[in-house]
């Protein structure tokens, strides 16, 4: 039998950026932007002292590595052949350049999977851990992550 565990969510939202796909075959391959959000499910086997998973007025540093990453910021894939255009018009100051591994929903919601199990684990030190993200493009597309970190004490 599972572990109980209590679990909570948070969501954050207003992350206008834009990147393109540029392998896809069809009009993804093009630049184009979202007002993307995350959703971030936390899961814990006992609550803290006062008595919850995760205290969210405590994800301030979360909060903040997602506004520096996706708020008006152009994502470009470290592989993408237009890269060196994109640091270009970086150092003219018509974009905000951020280069990830991927840009995609599915990767961007892996990615900071990462950033608030980092937080959690320095923090709680395995008692709360993230184990589910949605990252929303809009009201209709989404993509989730889900893992429980090897630390997470269940």
């Amino acid at each position: 039998m599972p572990t109980p565990a209590y679990s909570c969510s948070k969501t954050f939202s207003g992350y206008p950026c834009c990147h393109r796909q540029w392998r896809h075959q069809g009009h993804c391959r093009f630049v184009h932007g979202y007002s993307r959000s995350f959703s971030f499910w936390f899961r814990a086997t006992e609550l803290d002292d006062c008595g919850f998973v995760v205290d969210f007025s405590s994800l301030k540093q979360l909060e903040a590595r997602l506004a520096d990453q996706f708020d008006h910021t152009f994502l470009a894939n470290a592989d993408d052949p237009l890269l060196s255009t994109w640091r270009q018009l970086h150092d003219q100051g018509a974009l905000d350049l951020r280069v990830m591994t991927n840009v995609g929903m599915e990767a961007s919601a892996e990615l900071v999977w990462g950033w608030a199990n980092e937080l959690l684990h320095g923090r709680d030190s395995g008692r709360s851990c993230c184990w589910k993200v949605e990252a929303r493009e809009n009201e209709k597309n989404a993509a989730c992550f889900e893992a429980l970190p090897g630390w997470f004490k269940t």
